[in-house]
């Protein structure tokens, strides 16, 4: 397989990396199930320490099911929000909108089993933290994919882990990575939702950068 990619290719997976948002509102429009298979292919694609492909994808399309999940994000979000009452961000934290766990046609919880094999893990004992650093690729991985079938993803953290475990019946040993409603958005925003609120806005790459150490600020000509 050839390694290059032509000047409209690289352009492509520019725009799709920079087209790609947390989305919250979905329509009703279920996924076929070809595009589906394609989306979670291209996240078992991702690389992983020592190759041992820690993740699992839960496909969640129970509707009670999800309404316990949605009942947890519910508890989570109003003590949440009492943590800025009173406040101007309060306000703003009060009126977005931030799961589609019913509204999306399917939800999927991404696990990481950091015992999947007993053999020799080649570069993760040194980093153990690379085992859920490998499923976060899995989720960019599907994340992009999606966006590129047309189908929108939202990561839901607001919720309570104790609770999402018992109602998935996910084992001891296999952590929660994320929980992500998926389907098709009614629409795709030009900028993130909390840039557009003005919430946060995105850091200059140029404070992000140090060139040889923490904290060396490399040459305008260097970034």
């Amino acid at each position: 397989m050839s390694e290059d990619f032509t000047n409209e290719e690289r352009a492509t997976i520019q725009r799709l990396i920079e087209s790609r948002r947390d989305v919250r509102k979905f329509d009703s429009r279920p996924i076929p199930d070809d595009v589906i298979a394609r989306i979670l292919m291209s996240a078992h694609a991702a690389p992983s320490v020592g190759l041992m492909q820690p993740w699992n994808f839960i496909l969640i399309e129970s509707l009670e099911i999800r309404r316990q999940i949605r009942a947890s994000f519910d508890a989570v979000n109003d003590r949440e929000k009492l943590k800025l009452q009173g406040t101007e961000r309060g306000e703003l934290y009060g009126s977005l909108k931030l799961e589609g766990i019913l509204e999306a046609p399917l939800n999927i919880a991404v696990t990481c089993d950091p015992s999947r094999t007993t053999e020799y893990v080649l570069g993760r004992d040194p980093m153990p933290q690379t085992a859920p650093y490998s499923v976060c690729l899995a989720i960019q991985n599907l994340w992009l994919s999606a966006r590129a079938e047309g189908v929108g993803v939202g990561w839901v953290s607001i919720l309570d882990q104790v609770t999402i475990r018992r109602t998935l019946k996910i084992p001891q040993k296999v952590e929660l990575v994320a929980y992500l409603c998926v389907g098709y958005p009614t629409e795709f925003r030009s900028r993130p939702m909390l840039e557009e609120v003005g919430w946060k806005e995105r850091t200059p790459l140029k404070q992000l950068v140090f060139k040889n150490e923490w904290g060396v600020v490399p040459a305008e000509t260097d970034c």
